[in-house]
């Protein structure tokens, strides 16, 4: 498991979160650097093998004081990085991703239940099963053993 972000990096990568999900609806939804994921996000990345790659990007980002550019700036410095290093982006659109849309204040402002989806589940609209017959008449695309 690898070290903890240094503390440019944790606010660089708050400044991130910031520009991949921003403030939106009004303020309703807050933005990802604004509720504190920063934290999280380090701690869910240090297992990953891609984190050496996520830790360069972000010392490169602070670096360049990415914190303090516009908002062009950031997102012309984010599409780069994109490009340069895109399993390492992905990796951390992931964990942002994941890390937002499960925090407390976002599953309320979406107006969802504040619980975990199981046991109790949540109601599913009937489909029409008939849709599938097209895709049930084929031929079956594997072989037998």
């Amino acid at each position: 498991m690898s070290a903890a972000f240094a503390r440019d990096e944790l606010g660089t990568l708050s400044s991130v979160l910031d520009e991949l999900l921003p403030p939106r609806g009004d303020g309703r939804l807050p933005g990802a650097g604004a509720l504190g994921l920063a934290d999280g996000v380090d701690t869910a990345t240090r297992a990953s093998a891609l984190r050496p790659a996520i830790a360069a990007a972000l010392a490169s980002l602070a670096a360049r004081g990415f914190s303090a550019q516009s908002k062009p700036e950031k997102l012309a410095r984010l599409q780069a990085l994109a490009k340069e290093a895109p399993e390492a982006f992905q990796a951390l659109l992931v964990q942002a991703y994941g890390a937002y849309y499960t925090h407390p204040s976002v599953v309320e402002a979406l107006g969802l239940p504040p619980r975990p989806p199981f046991p109790k589940g949540y109601d599913v609209p009937a489909t029409d099963f008939s849709l599938l017959d097209p895709v049930r008449r084929r031929a079956k695309l594997y072989r037998e053993r």
